[in-house]
């Protein structure tokens, strides 16, 4: 009877102290949120409750395992057990840690600045940050669970004697995901593209949606989704539309006759303006840019606070000008001239080159007939 009484005390003790404490910081977490609410700190700490409770249970159970008289054979893989959780429930428990913390720091900088710009190229770091923390953790949580094994202890080493020689063939084997890594590096901390950015890569126009340490991710305007090699971007040009300022001007062409009336087009272009929620009202102006034999070229220049609105001013521009133009003045569309051939008068005929006589459908002739 003492031998099963023995462990369940042990457990049940375990579990319910990791309950009582866990219920307790999570109290003292939200009663310290309510007074401070100006920082999103301690509401985000309450994330942890549950890897908290984990870790304490298996910190507990681990160092009390012994008093359950469990026997030798079955005493080793229990402690072995124990060991594996805690290191995983000690990891899980600070990726959460570092993540409040750089989530409560971001949202802290978001709402103190108003510059998108600097916004954007923050987020960019912290993610990048908060990405190399789980992964540092993660690498040195799995190499502390492998080393509780006596087979890992014995070939540790074996294993630093050829770290050197295993280094240098996993350079040359990974360049190209080191290569992506330091670019990595180089793009959140160097400033060159941030999270939400609007760039066009190889022809496509998008917008950064995710930075990762090796790749990143461009939303199109059809909603697509293009990953690329981070390396991509610090090798090759790209545009970067949102880059110092997001305030963008936009054009658009049109090709008219030259009986158009440009001054009409120019009040109605400052009227459509007036209209468009999208218009900044920054700058705006209508120039008649090129002419050709038969059309001339006419261009309008609108401004918008971003990427997104000059791409709605801009075929607001074109949709409302071509009906109006459509409606209201027809003759302004360009179109093809067509006229009958004229034939030479009989007195000119004498000096006109015989291959031009030929091609008038005349023969010809050498004088007057």
């Amino acid at each position: 009877m003492e031998n099963v009484l023995r462990p369940l005390i042990v457990v049940g003790g375990s579990v319910v102290l990791t309950l009582l404490l866990g219920w307790a910081v999570d109290r003292l977490l939200q009663r310290t949120d309510r007074r401070h609410h100006e920082t999103p700190l301690w509401g985000l700490l309450r994330r942890c409750r549950l890897p908290f409770q984990f870790v304490l249970c298996a910190a507990l159970l681990r160092g009390s395992y012994d008093q359950a008289k469990i026997t030798k054979e079955h005493s080793a893989g229990v402690g072995q057990t124990l060991s594996l959780v805690l290191i995983g429930a000690t990891a899980w428990l600070i990726v959460r840690i570092a993540t409040a913390i750089v989530e409560s720091s971001y949202a802290r900088y978001a709402t103190s600045h108003r510059d998108a710009a600097r916004v954007r190229r923050v987020r960019t770091q912290v993610t990048l940050i908060q990405r190399i923390v789980i992964a540092v953790v993660g690498v040195v949580a799995i190499s502390a669970m492998l080393l509780t094994f006596p087979a890992f202890k014995a070939a540790g080493a074996s294993l630093l004697a050829s770290a050197g020689i295993l280094g240098i063939v996993a350079g040359v084997a990974a360049q190209s995901t080191l290569g992506n890594l330091f670019a990595g590096f180089q793009i959140a901390f160097g400033d060159m593209v941030r999270i939400g950015d609007t760039v066009v890569v190889d022809g496509e126009w998008g917008t950064i949606e995710e930075i990762t340490l090796t790749f990143l991710a461009v939303r199109t305007w059809d909603d697509r989704r293009i990953t690329m090699p981070v390396s991509y971007f610090t090798s090759k040009p790209f545009e970067n539309w949102s880059r110092g300022g997001s305030q963008m001007s936009g054009t658009v062409f049109f090709h008219l006759d030259h009986s158009a009336p440009v001054p009409l087009m120019r009040e109605k272009l400052h009227d459509i303006l007036l209209d468009s929620a999208a218009w900044d009202g920054r700058d705006w102006s209508l120039a008649v840019t090129d002419s050709t034999p038969s059309t001339m070229e006419v261009r309008a220049v609108v401004t918008a606070k971003d990427a997104d609105d000059i791409w709605t001013v801009r075929v607001a521009v074109r949709e409302q000008l071509l009906r109006w133009l459509t409606e209201q003045h027809p003759y302004a569309l360009p179109r093809i001239n067509t006229a009958t051939a004229l034939i030479a008068p009989e007195d000119m005929a004498t000096s006109v080159p015989d291959h031009m006589l030929m091609h008038n459908g005349r023969a010809p002739r050498t004088g007057r007939g």
